[in-house]
């Protein structure tokens, strides 16, 4: 048998804590000295240990571990619980992770707040042939346009790959608002018909007589900064927006996204 200090110390916990467990019932003893009042344990009591330890780590209250317990969890079904807890952090750590790089994004735009943009540009854009595919994003905000558009361009750039036409010019998004949040449009210039039979759709996006244009540098998680900024302007100047902005991919791919480069186009015309 062991004394508490030395069970403790084959545990890897506390004697407090083997003394918390004791009064809760959840591992006695295996033996108490009814003079001295010493707890003694067994080898075999740290198999019980092991498991009340995996299940609190797992993040469950001590009355569900005693309760799991006395049914003698077997290891594979512990297995389990430990790989979908493990599943489950993972999941709150890339949450948390995308949370803080969305507060970064919003301090970045605080802190240019008042900077007045001198990279904006009035001009005229030419009509485009779009192959695209289109899906629907909750909202406008960068974190849920991504999940969305990423999938389609991937599926795009395959099913242009099979039916054996070549894009012919930087990727452009564009965007609608649907009643169930934003109708997202992934495309690729293309020389074909738009009567062709394909897995995709063939559209003629049209010409933009005034758009005001802005370049962004970096990740598209950092774009509502450089599109605030546009709006900024836009209202400044005596214009009025007339719909969402496209997004031209001048630079774009699955590298670093410090390198992509991305215009914003945005109909305008002059307030009256």
């Amino acid at each position: 048998m062991f004394t508490i200090g030395d069970f403790a110390r084959l545990g890897r916990v506390s004697v407090r804590m083997l003394r918390h467990y004791d009064a809760l019932g959840l591992l006695r003893p295996a033996r108490v000295d009814h003079v001295t009042g010493y707890r003694y344990y067994e080898a075999g009591q740290l198999s019980r240990l092991n498991r009340l330890i995996a299940l609190k780590d797992l993040g469950l209250s001590l009355q569900q571990i005693g309760t799991i317990l006395e049914e003698k969890v077997g290891p594979e079904e512990l297995h389990g619980m430990l790989r979908l807890r493990r599943a489950e952090l993972e999941a709150r750590m890339a949450e948390d992770t995308a949370r803080l790089a969305r507060v970064e994004a919003r301090l970045r735009m605080i802190e240019t707040e008042g900077v007045m943009p001198v990279d904006i540009v009035i001009k005229s854009i030419p009509p485009v042939r779009l192959a695209e595919l289109s899906g629907v994003a909750e909202s406008y905000e960068p974190d849920k346009i991504g999940p969305v558009i990423q999938p389609l361009y991937d599926e795009l750039f395959m099913r242009l790959h099979q039916a054996g036409l070549a894009v012919t010019g930087p990727a452009v998004a564009y965007y609608e608002q649907v009643p169930e949040g934003v109708l997202v449009h992934a495309g690729a210039p293309v020389n074909a018909e738009p009567g062709a039979v394909h897995d995709f759709e063939i559209v003629d996006l049209p010409a933009i007589e005034e758009a005001a244009t802005i370049v962004h540098h970096g990740s598209m998680d950092d774009v509502d900064g450089t599109g605030q900024r546009l709006a900024q302007w836009i209202e400044d100047n005596g214009y009025r927006s007339i719909g969402l902005a496209r997004e031209v991919y001048l630079v774009y791919g699955h590298g670093d996204p410090a390198t992509w480069v991305t215009e914003l186009q945005e109909a305008v015309s002059r307030d009256r």
